[in-house]
Parts: C-alpha cells; sequence; structure tokens
C-alpha cells in the first residue's frame, strides 16, 4: 500500500493490513517513519517536520506500530452531556409562544413566560429554543421579504428642533415617518409609522400613497389611538408632511419639526420601530392586500406591540407597563 502525500516515506507497518488513513494521520505516520530511519532522533525530526517535542511525545505515547488508527484524532465529546433540566411541558410552551412570535428572542419570551407563571431562567429558554431548533420540531415561519424605500428633498421653510427642547414625558416628540411596502409585484404601498420617544407607544397605518391628504388622515388616526396627549411631532423632509399635514398640525397646535436633509439618524427611534414591524409583521406574518383588512390586521399587531411585546429598552415592560408605571411614580412625587 502506498502513502500519497509530500515527504512521506512508505511505512513498513502498513504492509501488515490495508489501512485507510486520514491526511492528518498519515502526516503523523511520517513523523514516526522519518524518526526510525534517522537513528531515534526526536530533536532532528521534529526540525524537519516543524512540530514541537511535546506533539511528538504526546503521539509517541499514542502510538502502536500495529495498529496504525492510533494516529487518528479522538473525539473530544465529553463522557458525561449535561441533561435537559426542563420540562415537557416547559419546552412545549416555549415552542407555541416562539412560533406565535417567531421573531422575538429568549429575553422576551422568558418575559411572556414568567407572566403565565412558568419559572424559567433566560439561559433555559435560550436552551430549549436551540434544542427544538436541533430537533426539527420548531417551526420557521416562511419570510415575505419586503422592501422599504425611502426619499428625502430639501425643505427650505422647514422649522428645526430647538437645542433647548426638552423631552421629558410621553407625547413631548413622537417620531414619524413612511416606509414603503411592496408586498406583490406592481403593488407598492405606503405604511405610516409613529414612535413616541419616551415610552416607545407605536402606532401604524397603512395608504396607498404618501401624500399630504394620507398624512394627515394619518394624524388623526394617531391622536386617536395615543393615550397620552401629542405635543411635538419630528419627520423627514418627505413632500407628505408639508402642506395639508402641516396646517393641520398648525391648527391643532402640535409642533413640527423637520429634519435636515439626509440625516435619518436623527430619527433613529422610528426607523427602528419600521425595522421591526418588517420583522416581526410582514416577514413572518400572511397579510391581506385589501388596505381596510390590512389595517385591521395591523391594529391587531400594534396591540400586540405595546401591550404584550417586551421592550428591552424599557427594562422589558410593555410600553403599557411602562406607562402605567410613570403615572403611579408621578403620583407618588406629587402627594409627597
Amino acid at each position: 500500500m502506498q502513502i500519497k502525500g509530500i515527504g512521506m516515506p512508505r511505512s513498513r507497518y502498513l504492509e501488515r493490513g490495508a489501512v485507510e488513513l486520514s491526511r492528518e494521520a498519515r502526516k503523523r505516520l511520517a513523523w514516526f517513519d522519518y524518526y526510525e530511519s534517522r537513528g531515534r532522533k526526536v530533536a532532528l525530526t521534529c526540525r524537519h517536520f516543524g512540530i514541537s517535542r511535546q506533539t511528538f511525545y504526546r503521539w509517541q505515547r499514542r502510538y502502536d506500530p500495529q495498529d496504525l488508527r492510533t494516529l487518528e484524532d479522538r473525539s473530544h465529546r465529553p463522557l458525561h452531556r449535561r441533561q435537559p433540566t426542563w420540562s415537557w411541558e416547559q419546552a412545549e410552551q416555549v415552542r407555541r409562544l416562539r412560533e406565535q412570535y417567531p421573531r422575538w428572542g429568549k429575553d422576551k419570551l422568558v418575559v411572556l413566560l414568567r407572566r403565565q407563571g412558568w419559572p424559567v431562567s433566560v439561559s433555559m429558554v435560550g436552551r430549549i429554543l436551540t434544542s427544538l431548533g436541533q430537533r426539527g420540531v420548531l417551526k420557521e415561519p416562511q419570510v415575505f421579504r419586503v422592501k422599504r424605500r425611502r426619499g428625502t428633498a430639501h425643505r427650505p421653510w422647514a422649522l428645526r428642533k430647538p437645542k433647548d427642547y426638552a423631552v421629558e414625558k410621553p407625547g413631548d416628540l413622537v417620531q414619524l415617518d413612511t416606509m414603503d411596502l411592496r408586498p406583490a409585484p406592481g403593488v407598492v404601498l405606503k405604511q405610516f409609522t409613529a414612535r413616541d420617544t419616551i415610552s416607545r407607544w407605536d402606532v401604524i397605518e397603512v395608504h396607498g400613497r404618501a401624500t399630504s391628504t394620507a398624512a394627515k388622515l394619518f394624524l388623526d388616526t394617531l391622536q386617536g389611538r395615543l393615550p397620552f396627549p401629542l405635543r411635538a411631532l419630528q419627520v423627514d423632509g418627505g413632500g407628505e408632511f408639508a402642506a395639508v399635514f402641516e396646517q393641520a398640525c398648525q391648527q391643532r397646535g402640535i409642533k413640527l419639526f423637520v429634519l435636515p436633509p439626509r440625516s435619518p439618524k436623527l430619527n433613529g427611534r422610528v426607523e427602528r420601530a419600521n425595522r421591526t414591524h418588517t420583522e416581526e409583521f410582514y416577514e413572518v406574518t400572511p397579510f391581506s392586500l385589501p388596505l381596510a383588512q390590512l389595517n385591521r390586521e395591523l391594529l391587531a399587531w400594534e396591540r400586540i406591540y405595546n401591550t404584550v411585546r417586551p421592550h428591552q429598552a424599557l427594562g422589558y415592560l410593555t410600553p403599557l407597563e411602562f406607562l402605567a408605571q410613570s403615572s403611579s411614580q408621578r403620583k407618588d412625587l406629587l402627594c409627597h
């Protein structure tokens, strides 16, 4: 039997039986062939192959000329593996919640589980999710890719937010943005998204076009769904936030701050909201195309987002829980 490889001499031990060796084992066999042919000089062998003496002696202790398989790598799998510490009921509850909210990770799921009386840790939920994925039990949703696009235009008349404007309580500043939805070829819809920068309360609604009239209609929706007064809006330079929309803001006494061109990072909260709604609703939910039905489905998702979904930025409270906690703290301050 011939050994193939660079600098690997024929081993006399291979003639005792046909043995299939891996490439790494053949390299190690070459070490000992060279070692035997050079008068068993360890230093010379190590220099020739560029290995340490520690490595050579370790494999020499393992090497059996009668069994060349001793030169193969051994499994590093531990003898004693950690056994699952969760029950079948806990795993089933995690699976059910993950399939209901497929984009929520272990940190959010553990909050929901504890609300339902399941005493689990974040690490346990993570291990359960890993186990479910490895076993193929967890059904991942079909992803619906939705393209997002937002343009900006120069608005010389736009008002900038004063540097000394204080944002201290919910409603002091709500960021507003539009997002393109392309659920099917030739179909382009416009989603209006609003996020309160303090409570992370979101309001979303889809229209056929992003016009100032549509923006005014969304302003009506926004004021109707916010659980606190709306004092100021922050928008980009899109034309949909001019004309009729701006007039409506002025008539209602709502401050309107317009961002400088090419500065979406200043509207980062609502930009992140667009990503969240895309990943956690549009990409995992087979939504309807008629606007009326789609907006009803969005309203149901909006309620989940504001009252069920834990938010890391709020210490894993929901926006509703955050508002209730903030209101309670303000009452305590007034009492004192």
